[in-house]
């Protein structure tokens, strides 16, 4: 920026310094004439005195060299009188050699010119001489003539005072002009050099930019006007990546995977959704041809049908990812823009393996349902219709028949009541009656519940505590239900002569409950389905010891609804541990 202020005061100065130049030669040359015409009307008024004077003194022949020099000593000049033919007849300034031989021949050619005056300049050994010359008449006749010459030292002399003069004016106006033109240099070019800072800062990206604004003037309207673009473009920026922002928040978070492809089949986009699903490096899709990377021949088929028909697709596929086969929805759209411009295809991949498999186990749940009521209610319609054909007049038979009833009624009973209890808890409004209890307290209770029931087994049931008693928040009831599923499947799959041992410990603000059997045990690649509803590992054995495959699923709902954990250790023909992780104080947002 210092440039375009330093060559606009170059521009400034050089345009003053050539005025102020021509004037000054002008003003040169016309002081020179003035003075030459002066010294010229001086040396004419001089001739006329002194060829009056000689005329009155009665001519030349009158006239002594005496006087001659006095006259020549007061007009500091050279005089010098001579006759008709220029013979010299007084001469002041009289010298020996070729000056004087010089002077002559000057006299002798200067007097056959008509003029009556003459001015001649010449030089002799680097001095000036100026002659000026007068024929002297007496009654009408020239009876000689008069010279007088002088040095022109004063008149070089004033002209190197001329010069010195304007040249001196001339600097001194140029200094002023220089310092009054820095100042006004700067005054129009700081805000043109700061509004071009700011253009190519604006150039740059950097918005935030501005330019003083201290006049009203044209540059104050330039400054001002920068600093209008420079805030609308900001706003128009700032505006521009809040949407792009929202736009790619949108993209990377909407919990599908997303793909772009430009209209020559290069991929352009890869949201989050996208590398996640199919465990990507973006880089090695990015800019690449969709066929080359896309390893589904599925997509790719999609793809080509969008770019054919220009049309929006959707399909179910089953795609392998490592060594899952998930479940996608597929839309494909085509893009095109203004006038009918094709600018490429998007896919959005929507997973929905999960729903698949709900629905799924919805249709499982519906069938193990059927099938779990069928049971019972088959049995029950078979002994009564044999009790109305006359079985029930045999009382043994009667009492048999009933007794099976009975016992189908309650397994139908317990069903229904353990259906509505986990659709009561899987329920979004569940909620759970907190209060403080001893946990002790109650798995001794549970166990004295079931003690016949493992009495029956000859399965010896214990309890280790190291505390004795041992305070906790939670869901008493519903807890409760958890000791009495779990201790009772403990029960219901170990052999005769087996061990159920519940153990309670406390360690800082969390209580450890397990229960550990000598049971038949479970395989490893089952736990992980154990609490799913209606699985059972040996169905046989559940339905014959009246269970309804939902115990378990119920248990970890409620754990769950506790902010608590289970977890499951166990090896088949060795037994089963099932430990219950659970907070001495309730979360407060259980509360």
């Amino acid at each position: 920026m210092t440039r375009f202020r330093t060559k606009l005061l170059i521009a400034i100065i050089t345009l003053i310094a050539g005025v102020f130049l021509g004037l000054g030669i002008l003003l040169g040359q016309l002081f020179k004439n003035y003075y030459v015409h002066s010294f010229n009307e001086r040396l004419k008024k001089e001739t006329a005195l002194l060829e009056k004077e000689i005329i009155d003194k009665g001519g030349i022949s009158s006239f002594s060299r005496k006087d001659i020099n006095e006259i020549s000593n007061m007009l500091e000049t050279r005089i010098t009188l001579t006759d008709r033919q220029g013979k010299i007849l007084i001469d002041t300034g009289k010298t020996e050699g070729a000056q004087e031989g010089l002077h002559e021949d000057i006299i002798k050619k200067s007097i056959p010119k008509k003029s009556s005056r003459q001015i001649r300049l010449d030089v002799q050994d680097g001095t000036d001489l100026h002659y000026y010359w007068k024929p002297i008449i007496e009654n009408h006749k020239t009876t000689g003539y008069l010279f007088i010459s002088t040095e022109t030292g004063e008149l070089k002399k004033a002209y190197r005072g001329i010069w010195w003069l304007i040249s001196a004016s001339l600097g001194i106006a140029l200094a002023v002009i220089f310092l009054l033109g820095s100042r006004v240099a700067a005054r129009y070019a700081k805000p043109i050099e700061s509004a071009t800072q700011v253009a190519i800062e604006l150039a740059k990206g950097n918005y935030r930019a501005r330019t003083y604004e201290d006049s009203i003037d044209e540059t104050g309207m330039l400054s001002s006007s920068i600093n209008v673009l420079a805030r609308n473009l900001e706003e128009m920026v700032r505006a521009q990546e809040m949407q792009q922002d929202r736009l790619s928040a949108l993209i990377e978070n909407m919990g599908s995977g997303l793909i772009l492809i430009d209209s020559r089949g290069y991929i352009n986009l890869i949201n989050k959704g996208y590398k996640e699903i199919f465990h990507i490096n973006p880089s090695d899709y990015l800019y690449q041809l969709y066929y080359e990377v896309i390893e589904h021949k599925e997509i790719c088929r999609l793809i080509e049908e969008i770019f054919m028909t220009e049309q929006k697709a959707s399909r179910q596929m089953y795609l392998n990812i490592g060594i899952e086969r998930r479940s996608f929805q597929v839309y494909g759209v085509p893009i095109i823009g203004s006038n009918h411009v094709w600018k490429g295809v998007l896919l959005v991949f929507h997973d929905i393996t999960e729903l698949k498999k709900l629905e799924q186990m919805r249709k499982d749940f519906v069938a193990n349902v059927s099938h779990e009521l069928k049971t019972p209610v088959t049995s029950i319609k078979g002994f009564s219709e044999t009790l109305l054909e006359g079985a029930m007049d045999n009382k043994e038979t009667l009492e048999a028949f009933l007794s099976i009833i009975l016992k189908e009624s309650d397994r139908l009973q317990s069903l229904i009541q353990d259906l509505l209890d986990l659709s009561k808890i899987e329920q979004h409004g569940f909620a759970l009656n907190i209060t403080q209890f001893n946990l002790l307290a109650i798995i001794e209770e549970v166990m004295t519940m079931l003690r016949n029931k493992a009495d029956s087994k000859e399965i010896e049931l214990q309890l280790e505590c190291s505390e004795e008693e041992l305070f906790i928040e939670g869901d008493v009831y519903r807890l409760k239900q958890v000791f009495i599923n779990l201790i009772t499947n403990a029960i219901a799959y170990t052999p005769t002569n087996g061990n159920v041992k519940v153990k309670i410990q406390g360690v800082k603000e969390k209580v450890y409950v397990s229960v550990k059997d000598t049971g038949i045990g479970i395989e490893k690649e089952e736990i992980p389905r154990i609490f799913e509803r209606f699985y059972r590992i040996d169905r046989a054995r559940s339905r014959n010891s009246g269970g309804t495959g939902l115990g378990l699923a119920i248990v970890k709902h409620i754990v769950e609804a506790h902010q608590g954990n289970i977890t499951v250790k166990s090896k088949v023909g060795t037994g089963s541990q099932f430990t219950i992780e659970l907070f001495r104080d309730c979360p407060r947002k259980l509360k």
